[in-house]
Parts: structure tokens; sequence; C-alpha cells
């Protein structure tokens, strides 16, 4: 079955409904959350991705496993070269500290 796909205007984001698959541990080990979708499936800078469905409460000591459907939109062009942007702009921060030795 191909995923549901939604375009309904120029400047809309493509979205995709996929399945699954949300493994949740709270033990004193551990505290986690991971999401894997199915099918082949590449998140880049700036997607989205929510998981559809009812929250989930997790108590202390338990550990388990959903399966769910997951709803992915894709960044504009625009969107996905933000993320981008800031992070030359942090590391740009970094040429500003100086290593002359001794004091001012």
């Amino acid at each position: 079955r191909a995923p549901a796909q939604d375009r309904s205007g120029v400047m809309s984001r493509k979205v995709q409904v996929l399945p699954c698959t949300i493994e949740i541990e709270h033990t004193e080990r551990s505290l986690h959350a991971h999401v894997d979708l199915e099918g082949e499936v590449n998140i880049r800078p700036g997607d989205r991705v929510r998981v559809l469905g009812e929250p989930v409460i997790v108590r202390f000591g338990d550990r388990f496993t959903l399966h769910r459907q997951a709803r992915v939109e894709r960044a504009g062009f625009l969107e996905r070269q933000l993320p981008r942007l800031l992070a030359t702009l942090s590391l740009s921060e970094l040429y500003e500290v100086s290593f002359t030795p001794g004091r001012l």
C-alpha cells in the first residue's frame, strides 16, 4: 500500500503518513523513546515527524513496543536551508575566541 500524500498548494509541505514502530523504556538503566519509520524514509534537516495516536503513559520499570502511524512533513527549500545557516553562524562565533598567551 502506498503512503498517503497531500499537496494542496505551491507553498505547502509534502505530507506522508507511514507506519512506524515505537520502542519506549523507563527503567533504572534508561529513559528513552525511539521511533523507526517503516520503508525507505530519509529524514533531512527541517522535516517534521509526528507520531499519531493517543498519548502513552510509561511507569517506572516499563518497557514496551507500539505500532502506530507517523505523519512526515517534508521541509521546503528555504526551511531546509535555515538549519544550515544557523549552524554556520553558530560555528562562526567560535572564530572570535582569542588564543593570545598572557594577559591583555
